[in-house]
């Protein structure tokens, strides 16, 4: 089965269209390297919880928008060898000021266990 990585981070509001270039940026370069499809998803209905959520999880200001976004890969071995061309790219190695606060991003790899 497929392997995934997720991915939740804040972003300020106002940097909306600029997190879409760069979203869409490194969108490109991971499918050449073999992601099968990424997708980002800009908050819309994300409450605050109480113990748990998502803007707690990143920390996420009155100034900012909680993002969710994953990227779908053949299996973990394909991911593992995407990522670091990817990463290698020099578009990529380009892409170092990033429209949002890195050290707040949850992220994780995770084996598809269900696909309905």
């Amino acid at each position: 089965m497929a392997y995934v990585d997720g991915f939740v981070l804040a972003v300020p509001t106002a940097s909306r269209e600029s997190y879409q270039k760069f979203a869409e940026d490194a969108c490109a370069i991971f499918r050449k390297y073999g992601a099968l499809k990424v997708v980002e998803c800009w908050g819309d209905d994300v409450p605050d919880g109480e113990l748990t959520s998502f803007p707690l999880a990143v920390k996420c200001g009155g100034d900012e928008t909680v993002v969710f976004s994953w990227l779908v890969w053949p299996s973990r071995a394909e991911r593992d060898k995407g990522n670091k061309k990817a990463m290698a790219d020099p578009r990529m190695q380009n892409m170092k000021e990033m429209p949002f606060d890195g050290k707040r991003m949850i992220f994780g790899g995770f084996e598809t266990i269900v696909d309905l």
